[in-house]
């Protein structure tokens, strides 16, 4: 039951912030974030405090970077930033823990996640931690969307473009830090951005392909668990499985619709 919910909180985070991310075309991004999670679980381990938070702190430091190199850095590009950061943050990460001897740490329940291992604790921050996410989207969505619309049109209407899209890129760090016991490191981008792509083709408003999003993400980790119950299978991978057949299916009944191939 409390995976369940988990998966349910984390699904009503995820489908809103990740639609932005498939307007901005930031999938890239994403992936850059979760690699970098696995440099703040080895700091959370040599700090000696919850994984989450250092998972927090690098995601958020890895943004801030990202931030500064675009500005002192426009003649290398948002991508080729983003790969050596993505990389580097991986590297430093598995090295360090390579290099933690005395602390024996399960890889695979970072990497994939262990929904399954969810305790009220976590449960209660991850609610907690979702609300605020959503609080602060709500209170950015506006400028935001006009910035993902057309970023010259929202500057000169007086929007500060720069400082919205930083807040966002925070609110993805925090996105991440929560996800990472749900679906894990490396699959927490594709939880947020399927759900928002399956979304895409029946909404007819930001607002309302937000909503089916979370929707979506919802059906998926219901599926993924069901699956992962009767099958024996990974419960992350499961989730993920799930919402890439929920994809399919929507794709194949736009074509059966319309009769044009999607894309």
């Amino acid at each position: 039951v409390r995976a369940l919910l988990a998966g349910l909180c984390f699904a009503a985070v995820a489908g809103p912030v990740g639609c932005f991310i498939v307007w901005r075309r930031m999938a890239y991004f994403g992936d850059t974030m979760a690699h970098s999670a696995l440099l703040g679980v080895a700091v959370g381990f040599l700090l000696a405090i919850e994984p989450m938070l250092g998972v927090l702190a690098v995601c958020v430091a890895v943004a801030m970077a990202l931030v500064v190199l675009q500005r002192s850095r426009p003649w290398l590009s948002s991508d080729a930033l983003l790969g050596i950061l993505s990389h580097s943050a991986l590297s430093f990460g598995l090295v360090a823990i390579g290099l933690m001897a005395w602390i024996r740490v399960d890889l695979l329940s970072y990497l994939f996640g262990d929904i399954l291992s969810v305790t009220a604790a976590d449960l209660w921050l991850l609610a907690g931690g979702g609300a605020i996410v959503l609080a602060l989207l709500a209170a950015i969505w506006r400028p935001l969307l006009a910035a993902s619309v057309h970023e010259d049109l929202a500057r000169a209407e007086g929007i500060p473009v720069a400082a919205v899209s930083t807040a966002f890129m925070l609110l993805v760090a925090l996105v991440v830090a929560l996800a990472m016991k749900i679906v894990g490191i490396l699959l927490v981008t594709s939880l947020l951005i399927i759900p928002a792509a399956t979304a895409r083709r029946f909404a007819r408003s930001p607002e309302t392909m937000a909503l089916i999003a979370a929707l979506c993400g919802m059906l998926a980790v219901a599926a993924g668990l069901a699956l992962s119950i009767r099958l024996d299978t990974p419960a992350g991978p499961s989730i993920v499985a799930a919402a890439a057949a929920l994809f399919a299916v929507a794709q194949v009944q736009v074509r059966r619709r319309t009769g044009i191939t999607p894309g």
